[in-house]
């Protein structure tokens, strides 16, 4: 029987986690939004020691659970930690994205207020609480807090550096 380790990340959801015969682990993050992500590492001693991450939809994760014989477990626990009107979740810095390379800022002073990054973490360790002169890099995990809307709008920021376009009404007509 495989032996499931269960971590609750209070305002993100739930991880669980497991070791394969191969040694390999394996993990799942099941976010309050409904999204999880599927992580694998592997072996450190194989010299090669990689993360891989993929995100998923609900949908599309109930798709793999079927597809593999899994149940629906996850969905019923993470619902237990739901704190109303927060969100936590976690941005994975790319090298295409806008962020990497550059200082964190303030995103109060970009004009998100409501919204905060509370830490970066790097390789093994985190960085609580960075300052707006933090620089990050590709391969940082920015953890950001916030109502969901404008943890969504702070994403969109770290991945294009615009915040999500304006309504229809008020856009610019194409062309223009």
């Amino acid at each position: 029987m495989v032996d499931v380790r269960r971590v609750k990340l209070p305002g993100v959801g739930v991880l669980h986690t497991f070791v394969t015969d191969d040694g390999g682990k394996v993990g799942v993050i099941t976010h309050r939004s409904g999204h999880s992500d599927l992580v694998t590492f592997a072996d450190a001693e194989d010299g090669d020691a990689r993360k891989v991450s993929l995100r998923l939809d609900e949908d599309e994760a109930h798709t793999l659970a079927e597809l593999l014989g899994g149940t629906r477990i996850t969905e019923s626990l993470s619902g237990m930690d739901q704190i109303p009107g927060l969100s936590i979740d976690w941005f994975p810095v790319d090298y295409d994205h806008h962020i990497a390379g550059q200082q964190l800022g303030s995103l109060t002073t970009k004009g998100l207020p409501g919204v905060t990054v509370v830490a970066v973490v790097r390789g093994e360790s985190a960085n609580p609480a960075p300052d707006g002169d933090f620089k990050v890099f590709p391969g940082d995990t920015l953890v950001v807090a916030g109502a969901p809307e404008k943890v969504a709008k702070a994403f969109q920021f770290f991945r294009t550096g615009e915040f999500t376009k304006a309504s229809a009404e008020h856009a610019a007509p194409p062309g223009n």
